[in-house]
């Protein structure tokens, strides 16, 4: 109700003062009684607008307009103006009604002569005038004016010099598109040539600021995570998962605050760049991150996009920056989003990710913690739905930190017995931290020779499970461990070990340059079939290379890998080789990457900031790791593949009529074959992990035995994920 009478009372007072006319009756003009009365307001208007007029001049106008003010404060904060205003607005009247007097005394209106600053004006400017002088007294009303504007608008004296200044950039910014609409006015008249009018630019709009918001994390109870101890660990106990607390906090202070105000200037400074340059347009929306801003431009009708991504080198120059990458256009909308890196570079700490509610609600026993995306929110991906990864960088550009994020995110959310490791590390210096923790299958692999063994044992691994699934009727790795789970389950009054569960594996090459050339063939073969078929089985590969070239990631290899990240790299070439399109060369380094989704097309890159992991953390995880137990390595694992890689490759796979690589003829007699017959006599059931766990021997040495037994009629026929019926009593 109250905001609705000053409302009316500022639009009375507004057309009053408007329509003011000496003429009129009033107290300072006396007329006949049937004077013509030319104010709006009527005789109570005129009298009304003469003794405002007359005292104050042409500053009366600031009161309807600061009761206008209140009105709009009202309807939007649903409460009026603090009272410290009223002494500020009375301060901004009283000096509006200097200033007028010193810039024009007087005016002749309506055949009279009207003080511009009223009777109050006009005594004290010449007051001043008469101490101070013009100069003194122009500085001294400045102060006084400054001083009612902050008291009134309870606007800092900080944020007022950036409204100033905001306002002589956009004056300048007026002047260069008319500058530049000149010029092209004069040269098309000077070219004689015919050129249709455009329509007139709209006033360009404040862009739309994102400004970060904290990220939520998820709170992690103090608790460790218990699992239950797995089969092939030496000794017994509760295995647990990695707590968070093991890692650094990040530093409270290394958090970079973006500021609207900042921003807009700098939306501004891009909106000439480009014009300067010929590009018409304006900055629509700015979206800060923790190492770069993405600003989204909007150019104009019949702007040619590849002229803007010409200009990335241009702008970088022009903005002092590192590198400027252009995204164009933005997929999904009309815009060209051009990113540009902050002054101050915000760390990413891998804590932030492992906390993050987005890794701590991730159901994926394998998800990876890439990082922060260009908005400051932490970064999960999926392994088993990639399902394999392509990683490419240069020296130096934070590839192999990321490497080790991805194993350590995997380590904090999968237990051994769930997820089991191969790493392959030809350089003999990032991977071998992670020797003897129990979620290996094998010691890192350092030979080149030797890695080309082991993916040719999971390659063999996979067909194997294949076979298994087959057998069960099953489609891929849950539902097979879902079928076992459940039959465990309904033997579980029945004697016997249950049902083997088949684990994850992830096969992590650091580089991959090194395999190809010793062994590129028999490499590039493994890692085709397992990029193939791999993902039903449940084994993925994360392979990277500091050299993406045509010789390292051929043709192949590439066709099944649609996940791919590429840090930065030397060249437009490599970046062409690694993502089939160029940017990575624009990337700023230390985890700065491009990461291609599957099924997100070429041009569809999202935009990460890897992860600090130290090696003191590592460290730490993988001591905690060790004291859960050792895993027990199987030696003879990689013999037969290693064996028969060591023939010529046209030898390969024909020494036995079944074309499995083994000799013909008898089998070589195991001295554990009795012992073996007794155990599973003893309990009444029959499977190769059975046996591998029992003895602690390899896989393909259990499998044997059990192969053994079954043609000597000891054990029956496989059925599915179901053990094994023995067909003797006890010995």
């Amino acid at each position: 109700m109250i905001s609705i009478l000053i409302l009316g009372l500022a639009v009375f007072l507004l057309i009053c003062l408007v329509s003011y006319s000496p003429n009129d009756p009033s107290w300072n003009t006396v007329t006949s009684g049937g004077g013509q009365i030319n104010n709006f307001g009527g005789r109570l208007g005129a009298i009304i607008a003469d003794l405002l007029i007359q005292s104050f001049g042409l500053a009366s106008i600031v009161i309807p307009l600061y009761l206008l003010g209140v009105f709009l404060a009202m309807m939007t904060t649903k409460k009026s103006p603090p009272w410290t205003s009223y002494p500020g607005a009375l301060l901004l009247l009283l000096s509006s009604s200097i200033w007028t007097s010193l810039i024009r005394p007087s005016l002749i209106y309506h055949q009279q002569t009207l003080k511009t600053g009223g009777v109050f004006g006009d005594l004290v400017s010449r007051f001043f005038l008469s101490y101070l002088n013009m100069v003194g007294t122009c500085l001294l009303m400045l102060i006084i004016f400054s001083l009612a504007i902050i008291v009134t608008t309870h606007i800092s004296p900080l944020k007022l010099t950036a409204i100033i200044a905001e306002g002589f950039l956009q004056t300048g910014l007026t002047l260069s598109r008319s500058s530049l609409a000149l010029a092209k006015w004069t040269g098309n008249l000077f070219s004689r040539r015919k050129t249709a009018d455009g329509p007139k630019k709209p006033r360009a709009k404040k862009p739309v600021i994102k400004v970060e918001k904290k990220n939520k994390v998820k709170e992690i109870k103090a608790e460790i995570l218990q699992q239950e101890v797995l089969p092939f660990f030496h000794d017994s106990g509760k295995v647990s998962l990695p707590r968070v607390s093991i890692l650094n906090d990040p530093p409270e202070n290394e958090k970079v605050n973006h500021d609207k105000k900042s921003l807009f200037m700098s939306s501004q400074i891009l909106e000439k760049k480009l014009l300067d340059y010929g590009v018409e347009g304006e900055v629509t929306e700015v979206i800060p991150g923790p190492v770069v801003t993405m600003f989204e431009f909007k150019p104009a009708a019949g702007t040619k996009l590849s002229k803007i991504v010409s200009l990335a080198d241009d702008l970088a120059l022009a903005l002092s920056a590192l590198s400027v990458r252009i995204v164009a256009p933005i997929p999904g909308k009309s815009v060209v989003g051009i990113e540009i890196p902050n002054l101050e570079r915000e760390n990413v700490y891998f804590k932030e990710l492992i906390s993050s509610s987005a890794f701590q609600d991730s159901k994926s026993p394998l998800p990876l913690a890439l990082g922060k995306d260009i908005s400051g929110n932490p970064f999960i991906s999926d392994l088993t739905k990639m399902p394999h990864l392509l990683i490419a960088g240069s020296t130096g550009s934070g590839k192999s930190v990321a490497i080790n994020s991805m194993i350590c995110s995997i380590l904090f959310k999968a237990p051994p017995e769930q997820v089991r490791f191969i790493l392959v590390d030809p350089k003999m210096l990032e991977l071998s931290v992670y020797d003897n923790i129990p979620n290996l299958l094998l010691p890192v692999v350092t030979n080149p020779k030797r890695a080309a063994a082991a993916l040719r044992w999971a390659v063999e691994e996979m067909e194997r499970r294949y076979t298994l699934m087959s057998e069960s009727g099953t489609r891929n790795i849950n539902s097979y461990n879902r079928l076992a789970r459940k039959n465990a389950r309904q033997a579980a009054g029945e004697e016997g070990p249950p049902a083997e569960i088949l684990p994850y594996i992830v096969i992590v090459i650091d580089e991959l340059a090194d395999l190809m050339m010793i062994a590129s063939k028999e490499v590039e073969e493994s890692i085709t079939r397992l990029a193939q078929m791999a993902r039903a089985a449940g084994i993925h590969l994360i392979l990277a290379t500091q050299r993406p070239s045509v010789d390292v990631i051929t043709g192949l290899i590439k066709a099944n890998f649609p996940a791919r990240i590429s840090f930065r790299v030397s060249s437009k070439i490599d970046s062409r080789t690694i993502l089939d399109a160029m940017g990575a060369e624009h990337l700023l380094g230390s985890g700065d990457m491009l990461f291609l989704q599957p099924g997100s097309g070429t041009s569809n890159f999202t935009r990460l900031h890897g992860a600090f992991l130290s090696d003191r953390e590592i460290r730490e995880i993988t001591d905690f790791l060790k004291q859960q137990g050792q895993p027990l390595y199987d030696d003879d694992l990689l013999k037969k593949q290693e064996e028969e890689l060591s023939r010529p490759r046209k030898e390969r796979g024909k020494s036995s009529p079944a074309g499995n690589g083994e000799p013909e003829g008898e089998e070589e007699y195991d001295e554990l074959y009795d012992q073996a017959v007794a155990f599973v006599a003893e309990v009444k059931t029959a499977s190769a992990s059975l046996i591998q766990r029992k003895f602690r021997i390899g896989y393909n040495r259990a499998a044997r035995i059990i192969e053994t037994m079954e043609r000597e009629g000891i054990i029956g026929p496989a059925e599915g994920s179901k053990p094994r019926k023995v067909l003797i009593g006890k010995l």
